[in-house]
């Protein structure tokens, strides 16, 4: 198994940053290598990627998802990869997002460019995209403020009251 970790700092703030990365669909924007994101609904992802000349296709469900503090997903079929974002407010306009992957690299590709770090720079690359693209916004292009937990939506979490998009569709 594969892993990798990274932080970026953004001049956003929290809500911002975390808003943005719920809206798995723009995904392509910032992340090479990934051409579609779909969400087929609440919790799944259908992912179509293709690194170094290697396409694949693959669902990915979110087990975790609290506003402005954590998402986690792991895929459901191969390849293998799961992970973490989190957010951490470092003031009213700033904050780390702190992703940590892993995967299981398949073939002679895969493994050579993770045992090289290929994979490490990749993650650095998209986080640095996804500053200049959420920066040069300076507003997130949509968001999704429910809670997921283990896999299962949490429909318990009292709507905050001054927040109309809290607990709304994406």
């Amino acid at each position: 198994m594969a892993s990798v970790q990274e932080s970026i700092e953004v001049d956003v703030p929290v809500s911002t940053a975390y808003n943005q990365w719920t809206q798995f669909e723009t995904f392509p924007e910032f992340m090479k290598g990934v051409e579609a994101v779909e969400q087929i609904d609440e919790t799944s992802l259908q992912f179509r990627t293709d690194i170094a000349g290697v396409r694949r296709e693959y669902l990915a469900q979110i087990t975790e998802q609290t506003p402005d503090r954590r998402i986690a997903w792991v895929s459901s079929d191969k390849p293998r990869n799961a992970g973490t974002v989190t957010f951490e407010s470092l003031g009213s306009e700033r904050t780390r997002v702190n992703v940590e992957l892993e995967w299981e690299p398949e073939g002679v590709v895969e493994k050579t460019g993770s045992a090289l770090g290929a994979d490490s720079r990749q993650v650095s690359t998209d986080l640095g995209r996804f500053k200049e693209f959420i920066e040069s916004r300076g507003i997130e292009t949509g968001e999704w403020r429910s809670s997921v937990d283990r896999g299962e939506v949490d429909d318990d979490v009292p709507a905050d009251p001054a927040d109309p998009a809290h607990g709304g569709p994406r």
